[in-house]
């Protein structure tokens, strides 16, 4: 396994793997069980594999959330090396934005509303840093995970936009036994959030069945937002959109996507179905 940390390793890096067909996942590290599924699918796509570890300051709209974010290189090298990864791109920030670095990528469309509305700069941050991996390491592939579901919708816009060489692939959800989505920021839940945070998905799941039997939309949002309320969690949103363009709807559709993202203590929790 491959680890580069300088513009140079890198370039050298890209000479070994010749022309073999590269697949990349993008990380931000702390990495568990779920960024393990993106790798697998990463090694079936390609005879090349890279994985990159780099937390993006310019996706954070909090300086503080930025500093916090968990940190456990040593730790993510061995599950990457247990998994055969051939390359793990890990750079400085001055590699990614050298000095002078003045060009931002903004997607509009689905990056406007949920997300995009909350936590300004976000995914302007997320297209800007996603297009630089792909300049420098070219891949034909990319994974990302079905769990920040508004991500990948706005990875997929700006390359089909873009026209950039690359296939975008979604990997469905990791889950904890009692559903969970498995995350970076679970490990900052207290012992009492945790056994309360499967709540999420099973209000989720609750009101995907109300949902397809015909249910008022407005109606079932409402309610599953107020239980959720009454359990601890203080909820951003919990809405049914179209799955591609992130747009609410009123009536249920086949294409639909129901998110949502909710704080339990300082954690915040992202699922959708």
């Amino acid at each position: 396994m491959i680890i580069a940390r300088t513009l140079e390793e890198l370039r050298h890096a890209k000479e070994l793997q010749k022309d073999k067909s590269l697949a990349l996942v993008p990380t931000m590290g702390a990495l568990h069980e779920g960024h393990m599924a993106l790798v697998k699918r990463a090694k079936n796509l390609a005879p090349f594999t890279a994985v990159s570890i780099f937390v993006n300051p310019i996706q954070f709209d909090q300086q503080s959330d930025f500093q916090r974010y968990p940190k456990t290189e040593e730790a993510d090298l061995e599950l990457l090396k247990e998994q055969q990864v051939d390359l793990v791109w890990i750079p400085e920030v001055e590699a990614m934005y050298p000095k002078g670095f003045a060009t931002r990528v903004t997607v509009g469309g689905p990056s406007l509303q949920w997300e995009g509305a909350l936590r300004h700069g976000h995914f302007e941050g997320v297209s800007t840093v996603v297009s630089r991996l792909f300049a420098l390491l070219k891949p034909q592939y990319a994974c990302f995970g079905e769990k920040d579901w508004q991500q990948l919708q706005v990875i997929r816009r700006m390359v089909e936009d873009l026209v950039l060489p690359v296939v975008i692939e979604g990997v469905p959800i990791i889950r904890e036994e009692d559903g969970l989505a498995k995350s970076s920021r679970n490990r900052f839940l207290t012992d009492s959030q945790r056994s309360r945070a499967a709540l999420l998905i099973q209000t989720l799941r609750k009101a995907k069945i109300a949902l397809e039997a015909g249910q008022n939309i407005a109606i079932v949002q409402k309610g599953a937002t107020d239980f959720l309320e009454k359990n601890g969690f203080k909820v951003d949103y919990l809405a049914a959109v179209e799955g591609r363009s992130m747009e609410a709807l009123d009536v249920w559709k086949p294409t639909a996507r129901l998110i949502a993202a909710a704080h339990l203590g300082s954690v915040r929790l992202l699922d959708n179905l």
